[in-house]
């Protein structure tokens, strides 16, 4: 079993209008850009930060597949072979709205969610022990 040890930095300072600045960095080979979000709070600005790190990963894992998005892998009988996809749905929007329950009635109407969520699709193996957020 082999093990990667990376390092991942994450400084948070004030601003002149009293909002938090998250600057993050990795020492993994990929990606080697720094990550800079701006936040309400300090808790905030970092999940911002680890949000788009975690993005780039993402992104990385889905192209190292190099998966043919209409491929079908068949058995020696000609039938097609379910695969096992951990699906990963982003979305991100602001709203206005006079409550929080407002603001969330308003983004669940429509499907907008899904319907303008950036979509990840990981192959796996039907064993790996993924569990979804809930």
């Amino acid at each position: 079993m082999s093990s990667i040890t990376e390092t991942i930095t994450i400084n948070v300072e004030t601003d002149d209008n009293d909002q938090y600045v998250c600057q993050l960095s990795s020492s993994v080979d990929q990606p080697t850009d720094e990550i800079r979000c701006s936040g309400q709070t300090r808790e905030h600005a970092i999940a911002i930060a680890l949000e788009q790190l975690a993005s780039k990963y993402r992104q990385i894992a889905e192209e190292d597949q190099n998966k043919d998005w209409l491929a079908v892998e068949r058995s020696e009988s000609g039938e097609a072979i379910q695969k096992h996809y951990h699906v990963i749905l982003h979305y991100e929007r602001l709203g206005r709205a006079e409550s929080k329950f407002e603001a969330m009635q308003d983004t669940l109407m429509g499907n907008t969610v899904v319907e303008n969520a950036k979509v990840t699709l990981i192959e796996i193996n039907e064993n790996l022990p993924v569990q979804p957020l809930a």
